[in-house]
């Protein structure tokens, strides 16, 4: 087999599209393949880049041209099919729990979302915690608790708290945030760039002067490229062991 038939193999085994940190997970695994390379990533990215098989859907992730149509309407969210057209939201939900997992952390998500659809897992399979921990009051658990991703440290308490903003009101998410400021922990609003704008708006409010220097903007393509890197990064620490 060769190498672009097995990241086309590795895509179709995925759904028909994958973020480039998937595809240095699953590509080199497929039976029948010799890579031969000291750079298999690097070997990825070219594939994907020049193989008319493949198409950008946004930097970092790539789909199959045969499933061009399908993949655009799940990521436009230009659907009437309900579950199609949150399935952005809960696709950058699941990129987000892996990287905290990649980088130590224990994972968590809502309870009403632990079916919805990442890939071809649901988010419940890629998060560690299937509860939250108890690290403070009750009401205030309860807002932490709907929170979209959290991540928590080996001492059971929060290290970084994930509100993904496909098309829901950004202010709704840094209200959760106020109830939490008490905590040494960052916040974070996930969402296209396109919202960049709206979110500084909205951090100009007296309302949320006290979260301001602990909540950052973090956007679609910096996710999908710290969630390569991070892959990466993660393959090659246990090559080493």
């Amino acid at each position: 087999m060769k190498q672009h038939e097995a990241v086309l193999l590795a895509m179709k085994q995925n759904g028909g599209y994958a973020t480039l940190g998937q595809l240095y997970q699953t590509a080199p695994k497929i039976p029948g393949c010799a890579w031969g390379t000291k750079t298999p990533f690097a070997t990825i990215r070219r594939i994907v880049q020049v193989n008319d098989e493949f198409f950008k859907v946004r930097p970092g992730l790539w789909a199959l041209t045969s499933e061009k149509e399908k993949v655009l309407r799940l990521f436009s969210g230009e659907t009437t099919q309900p579950k199609e057209r949150d399935y952005s939201h809960y696709f950058f939900q699941g990129l987000v729990a892996e990287i905290g997992n990649l980088k130590g952390f224990q994972t968590f998500v809502p309870a009403q979302d632990k079916n919805r659809p990442y890939a071809n897992q649901k988010l419940g399979d890629v998060t560690t915690l299937s509860k939250l921990h108890e690290f403070t009051y009750a009401e205030v658990l309860r807002k932490a608790q709907t929170i979209d991703v959290s991540w928590f440290n080996v001492r059971k308490y929060p290290n970084s708290f994930f509100e993904i903003e496909h098309s829901t009101d950004i202010y709704n998410s840094l209200l959760k945030f106020v109830e939490l400021q008490d905590f040494r922990t960052g916040f974070y609003i996930v969402a296209d760039s396109q919202r960049q704008a709206e979110f500084n708006d909205k951090m100009t409010l007296s309302s949320f002067a006290s979260i301001k220097p602990f909540i950052k903007f973090w956007n679609y393509d910096s996710v999908l490229d710290f969630h390569a890197k991070a892959t990466a990064s993660n393959i090659a620490e246990r090559a080493l062991i």
